[in-house]
């Protein structure tokens, strides 16, 4: 007989051992402590102007508290951490991706419009004219700076204190001043001035110093023995627009391309992020310096992908063919020596064939040098270079088809070969009329699955020839061995401007083209999309 708990006179909701009820609690406990680090989140993105990432957040927080908050939507809180992760690692670096696809954002439009603004009114320049020379006094076991305005160089604000003399100054490390007052003075203190080389060793010092005169004005070093106002560079106006004090010009906020503009269309960095719609999609085909090295590119990637498919295709499968060879002795030495390859870590032997590879001292050359008297130059001939790159990632490639090939070889039926064999058929026979087309069928997935992976095999380029040599008259960072996604990272994070709005696009298309691969790869396979 079964005893419940309210026959017990317990709460129903209450579980008869502890433990469940205190693993319950913590799962409370972790969900809310979940929830507010997440609304912290939101809040700090969003006091950054980051509201993408703060929607982002938002999101998360809610759908945390909604699913483990409900008793109906138990079930969905096993699944729940999949999907989230999916959302925060896959689909909004997709949707972000896209979205600055359409905009300027580059390393000069970086900031938004707020803080360019609040940069440019933060400058300052130095009053020419205006300087004071100065000189160090000793005063105990600190120093006094005294100032002098020559005649006929101060403007009227600063007529009145052509002498001034500072408060006592420290220089010792651990008592930094950052600000110090001065005051007007008749005379410079009685004593001697201290030396060159005393103002030379407190450099550092005096440039972090700045000094405030009794009408507020600040003074800076401006050279080794003077000092000078440091004055607002920038006024802004009603309409939005800054004024230059230093000439009166006007910079006016251009909303098209992100930038503060001189009247004579001269742009001022920084800038910031604007949309520009299809611009950057449109400059990838329309403008010859970068049309050029990217159809270049965009060739080689898929010629790339599709030779290194076929070669460690037919390498595996004329290895697995001899592996099943009946005659062979000590199978299983060759097959973990062939396949000892593709358990080194991908880095590691790219980096060893860099060095073998090396034009002035690597081994491939030495011997080529005493076989043929020849020394390739492997790293600055184009053609070279991508042989080299077939012929690395060849022998990183060809232990999995040879695993592949090896499995599938295996069950074809062997009355298929005694067959061919009282037909007169050989080795030869066998494996271009039999195990071939028999496996080739099932294997059509898997090789469009290798092709996507050296469409976007980055490591390679990366760390064997880094996409050089550069192709000449490119305006963006763009090299003979590049891939595309190569070429999407040094446009992204190598080149000068950094331009995150063209490589986001050139990543979409890439996504596009992805997805066609993984697209056809689904219907070969036969699976329902």
């Amino acid at each position: 007989m079964f005893v419940t708990n309210a026959s017990r006179g317990l709460p129903r909701h209450r579980s008869r051992y502890p433990a469940e009820r205190y693993t319950r609690w913590a799962l409370r406990a972790l969900t809310v402590l979940l929830v507010l680090a997440t609304l912290w989140l939101v809040v700090a993105f969003h006091l950054r102007g980051q509201w993408m990432f703060s929607l982002l957040f938002l999101v998360l927080g809610a759908s945390l508290a909604i699913v483990f908050g409900k008793r109906q939507l138990m079930s969905h809180r096993y699944i729940f951490p999949a999907l989230a992760g999916m959302g925060v690692f896959v689909i909004f670096p997709l949707v972000y991706t896209i979205g600055i696809s359409f905009s300027n954002y580059s390393s000069s439009n970086l900031l938004s419009e707020e803080r360019v603004r609040a940069q440019f009114l933060d400058q300052t320049y130095q009053a020419e004219g205006q300087a004071f020379d100065f000189a160090l006094y000793r005063d105990g076991d600190r120093v006094r700076l005294y100032l002098e305005g020559e005649s006929g160089e101060l403007d009227a604000e600063l007529e009145g204190q052509r002498q001034l003399l500072s408060a006592p100054l420290s220089l010792q490390a651990d008592e930094p001043t950052r600000r110090l007052t001065v005051e007007p003075v008749e005379a410079p203190p009685s004593g001697e001035p201290l030396p060159m080389r005393a103002l030379i060793a407190n450099r550092a010092l005096m440039q972090a110093l700045t000094l405030e005169t009794p009408d507020g004005t600040e003074l800076s070093m401006a050279g080794l023995r003077s000092f000078a106002p440091m004055l607002p560079r920038f006024e802004a106006n009603p309409d939005g627009s800054l004024t230059d004090l230093r000439d009166d010009t006007t910079l006016t906020p251009d909303q098209e391309t992100g930038f503060f503009v001189t009247e004579d269309g001269e742009r001022l960095t920084p800038g910031w992020p604007v949309a520009v719609g299809l611009e950057n999609y449109t400059k990838i085909f329309t403008d010859p310096d970068i049309r050029g090295p990217f159809l270049q590119i965009f060739f080689w990637t898929f010629a790339f992908a599709g030779m290194t498919v076929a070669f460690t295709l037919a390498v595996g499968f004329v290895l697995a063919s001899l592996l099943q060879w009946d005659q062979l002795r000590g199978k299983a030495i060759y097959r973990t020596l062939l396949i000892l390859p593709y358990a080194v870590p991908a880095f590691i032997s790219i980096l060893i064939f860099k060095g073998m590879f090396n034009q002035n001292h690597g081994e491939i050359n030495l011997i080529l040098q005493n076989l043929f008297g020849i020394s390739p130059d492997w790293f600055t001939d184009p053609a070279l270079a991508r042989t080299m790159l077939l012929i690395v990632n060849t022998w990183l490639g060809y232990p999995y088809m040879l695993l592949l090939c090896m499995g599938l070889i295996q069950s074809i039926p062997r009355d298929l070969y005694e067959a061919s064999a009282v037909d007169g058929g050989g080795p030869l026979t066998n494996m271009l009329h039999i195990t071939l087309p028999l496996i080739l069928k099932p294997l059509t997935p898997l090789l469009i699955a290798a092709f996507a992976f050296n469409f976007n095999n980055f490591v390679l380029i990366a760390l064997l020839t880094g996409g050089k040599p550069d192709i000449l008259g490119a305006s963006t960072p763009a090299g003979t061995t590049d891939l595309l996604v190569s070429y999407t990272y040094r446009i992204a994070f190598q080149d000068a401007g950094q331009q995150f709005g063209l490589a986001a696009a050139i990543a979409t298309l890439i996504f596009l083209l992805v997805v066609g691969l993984s697209w056809l790869n689904l219907r070969l396979s036969k699976v329902k999309v």
